[in-house]
């Protein structure tokens, strides 16, 4: 069977690419809209592939490759009390939120910036250009996927040939919290 296609954003000061290539495999937690887990828990697949979006930092955009490596993940954040994403009616013998595991494919060439997702008609009808939308998961199409992993093997619209990619190397930070771990004032997803 073909592998399905999503986008999975995160906040790159929470969790970024550059931390998925760290630790390789990671659990997609803290997501607590009911649409998203319902896609993660219905409807993906293992070897389904993900492109990874780095959100709330500018500019956001696609920064990487990640495939689905296990699906029916219990959510472990929702029965932590001291976790932003805890969920005081959640039982254990009966998990509410269920999420995949998400493994690191490849950081991409650059990051393939909002913008630019949005100058090109042929990605017109994705998710994540619609007003609105802040679904941290969301089904894409091959077309779309195939079309912006094209564009980050490209140069830039607009850059030079001396210029820097927007690809950044990982900053100087405190060791990142996985997905689903951030402060409480700044969601993951």
């Amino acid at each position: 069977m073909a592998p399905g296609y999503w986008l999975m954003k995160t906040e790159p000061d929470t969790f970024s690419i550059h931390d998925l290539a760290r630790v390789g495999t990671e659990p997609w937690t803290g997501v607590r809209n009911y649409t998203a887990r319902n896609w993660m828990r219905d409807e993906m697949k293992v070897g389904d592939l993900v492109l990874f979006y780095h959100s709330s930092c500018e500019p956001p955009g696609v920064a990487g490759l990640a495939r689905i490596a296990r699906t029916g993940v219990v959510d472990e954040t929702q029965f932590e009390p001291s976790s932003p994403y805890y969920d005081p009616g959640a039982k254990r013998e009966d998990p509410r939120w269920i999420c995949v595991d998400v493994a690191y494919v490849e950081t991409l060439p650059r990051l393939v910036a909002l913008e630019e997702l949005r100058a090109n008609p042929a990605l017109a009808d994705m998710l994540v250009l619609r007003r609105g939308m802040r679904l941290s998961v969301q089904p894409v199409t091959a077309a779309d996927y195939k079309a912006i992993v094209a564009m980050a093997r490209k140069k830039a619209p607009g850059a030079s040939a001396g210029a820097r990619s927007a690809r950044t190397a990982p900053a100087s930070r405190p060791a990142p919290r996985p997905p689903g771990r951030a402060a409480p004032t700044k969601r993951a997803r």
